[in-house]
């Protein structure tokens, strides 16, 4: 078997690497969606993306099918959002009610208005497998054989995870999905409001100090390490529109906003993960690259306008 010299090697990993930006700029939103609904936040989803891609890129050599491309970052993704909900102990609690033992249901078939939107909506309500089988089938459209491919099972396990999943889906109230309640602590709710006031005061020095030392930021596709060695601030500093910034719940977790104004009106553009303990801000996620967050999330709930708003004209 001939081997392939430096040049011709490197030559077949440019052509994986091109299709691979390709088939990403493609699907990356519907990776972002099923991932969001795996995980039950836009924000992990977001994160387990992140990650998925990282790992697909450092495996681009490996794929013996460019054809698969697609499918194979959906199955990364897969492993990914299971990795998470085994790292936050829950993929235990939701598939501890899954057997593979019984093919005797009957199908149930998905209908109705608006029928993907709603599945996306309550499928949170589904163990891990089942959920998984829902979405990849009536929300991607994948067939079985190819579902079984992505979760490492076989059809006929697919064929019963999907069937379950569609009756239990079937059987939840005839309403809209509202994402769970979550406690939040007072004290750290004080200080995202107050870290919301003073980024739309933009007083940087004052943002700073409610801030941990070596704070992490993530600028999605963008940038990821030291907040600190980052031109964050500056930048926000430097855009050319109005913009403000407010205090939200998005998927039921606490963040922010941030709205731009145009035509006269106030359009919300993307939003901004904030995470605090110990009295202070120990990482930041800013979802500006990644405009399919928020239009995902299954609920967005502004809670109160929050500082000024500033710009280069504000008339």
């Amino acid at each position: 078997m001939a081997t392939l010299s430096e040049e011709e090697r490197r030559g077949v990993f440019d052509v994986r690497y091109r299709a691979f930006l390709e088939t990403v700029t493609h699907i990356r939103a519907d990776l972002h969606r099923y991932c969001a609904r795996m995980t039950g936040s836009v924000f992990d989803g977001e994160d387990v993306v992140q990650e998925a891609l990282f790992e697909a890129y450092g495996k681009i050599a490996t794929l013996a099918e460019p054809e698969a491309l697609r499918s194979w970052l959906f199955s990364i993704a897969h492993n990914r959002c299971i990795d998470f909900l085994r790292r936050q102990r829950a993929r235990a609690r939701a598939e501890k009610q899954f057997a593979e033992d019984d093919e005797s249901m009957l199908p149930v078939e998905p209908s109705g208005r608006g029928v993907r939107r709603a599945v996306e909506q309550l499928v949170i309500n589904l163990p891990a497998k089942q959920r998984a089988c829902v979405l990849l089938r009536d929300v991607f459209s994948y067939s079985h054989k190819e579902i079984a491919e992505l979760v490492d099972s076989t059809v006929g396990s697919v064929k019963v995870s999907l069937n379950r999943g569609r009756a239990k889906l079937a059987a939840l109230p005839d309403e809209p999905a509202s994402t769970p309640e979550r406690r939040h602590d007072p004290k750290l709710s004080q200080l995202l409001e107050r870290y919301i006031e003073l980024f739309n005061r933009r007083d940087w020095d004052g943002v700073r100090a409610l801030t941990s030392a070596d704070a992490r930021l993530r600028v999605a596709d963008c940038f990821t390490g030291r907040l600190g060695d980052s031109p964050y601030f500056i930048e926000y500093e430097a855009k050319d529109t109005i913009w403000k910034m407010e205090m939200a719940e998005v998927d039921g977790q606490p963040a922010a906003v941030i709205f731009n104004r145009r035509n006269g009106k106030w359009e919300p553009a993307h939003a901004v993960r904030i995470v605090m303990s110990n009295g202070s801000i120990q990482r930041i996620a800013d979802y500006y690259a990644c405009p399919w967050v928020l239009p995902a999330a299954t609920s967005v709930r502004i809670l109160h306008s929050v500082g000024s708003s500033r710009g280069p004209s504000d008339e």
